[in-house]
């Protein structure tokens, strides 16, 4: 009986947590493949260990393991160590997953030689906000039009949602990258592809992730996405692609302009050009995004959601620069697991 560890790190999921759990017990796997599922939890406190313990007192399949630094990559790396199963197969609460989810990352990293393979991000949101940030995270005005946006595009790519890796790869990689509170899969992928493996991405892998419900965590999640960014390539001595410039590039002009606003003429104009083109661009998006029929009644919002997309990431991007340059550690606010 050959094995398959599936690894999750979570921290107070106490309302997702028992559905989450029964969508993996549900997967339907090849013949002669058994599933092994490592919960990393974050030192719940909400009720979601309770929860756990008691799945796993009634599924043996299920092992729970403490990850005291609350961390994403430190409680991967942990339920990675503990693994019994050749391949490993990354899933997280906070997304559906069709039931061959896991037989078709077995079978395309069979299939492709790839060192890791996944599936494209995909949302099923729920209610009006979650629907129009879920608009703007696939649009590429939103988020730069990367392939793993693309649901049909089958192919070689940068990076996947997730994640399915022999556990031999990782390992032989060094596992995730505990420096790291944001960005690790990417940063893992980079690794990846320089090692001379590859990743492959398929829309038959699928998987439907849950939004940010509101714009204060959207604006949280993506200032430390920008933040970790710049940890990310000075780590690798890689150069910034114009995708993660140009936010920062926006928030610092936008800053600049609005100090040198009232002493001088040019730069209130130039501070008015700017937001005004920022804002037209954003509204002609917003237009294209609801030409669908059933989409216009997210139109007053959408300029709001790609403006905390845009100016968040920006933001934690300039910040991290600051502190890098100032040689200071990574700030301890953007390094707990959250929602």
């Amino acid at each position: 009986m050959t094995a398959v560890t599936i690894i999750v790190p979570c921290r107070n999921e106490k309302g997702h947590i028992r559905a989450f759990l029964d969508s993996l017990l549900a997967q339907q796997l090849p013949p002669g493949v058994e599933s092994e599922i490592l919960i990393a939890d974050g030192m719940s406190d909400d009720g979601t260990r309770e929860i756990l313990a008691g799945y796993a007192a009634r599924f043996p399949q299920i092992g729970i393991l403490d990850n005291p630094q609350r961390h994403v990559s430190t409680g991967l790396n942990q339920c990675i160590r503990r693994a019994r199963g050749a391949v490993i197969v990354r899933m997280d609460v906070h997304s559906e997953y069709a039931t061959d989810y896991v037989a078709q990352s077995l079978r395309a990293l069979e299939e492709t030689g790839a060192w890791n393979v996944g599936g494209p991000a995909l949302t099923r949101p729920q209610g009006y906000m979650q629907t129009a940030i879920s608009l703007a995270y696939a649009s590429r005005f939103g988020c730069g039009g990367a392939l793993f946006h693309n649901a049909d595009y089958e192919g070689w790519v940068d990076t996947v949602t997730y994640g399915c890796w022999r556990k031999q790869t990782l390992e032989r990689l060094g596992l995730f990258d505990e420096e790291l509170i944001r960005n690790q899969d990417d940063e893992l992928n980079l690794r990846i592809h320089r090692a001379g493996g590859k990743v492959w991405q398929t829309p038959k892998i699928r998987s439907w992730y849950k939004p940010r419900s509101s714009l204060a965590a959207l604006f949280k999640q993506y200032y430390q996405y920008g933040y970790w960014k710049v940890r990310v390539l000075r780590k690798h001595k890689i150069p910034a692609s114009i995708r993660h410039l140009i936010p920062g590039a926006f928030v610092a002009a936008l800053a600049v302009l609005a100090l040198l606003a009232p002493f001088f003429k040019p730069a209130r104009l130039l501070l008015s050009l700017t937001i005004g083109a920022y804002l037209l661009a954003a509204l002609l998006a917003s237009v294209a995004l609801c030409a669908r029929p059933g989409r216009w009644r997210y139109l007053p919002v959408l300029p709001v959601v790609f403006g905390a997309y845009h100016i968040s990431y920006g933001a934690g991007f300039l910040r991290g620069l600051f502190d890098l340059a100032a040689g200071r550690a990574p700030s301890g606010s953007y390094s707990t697991l959250s929602r």
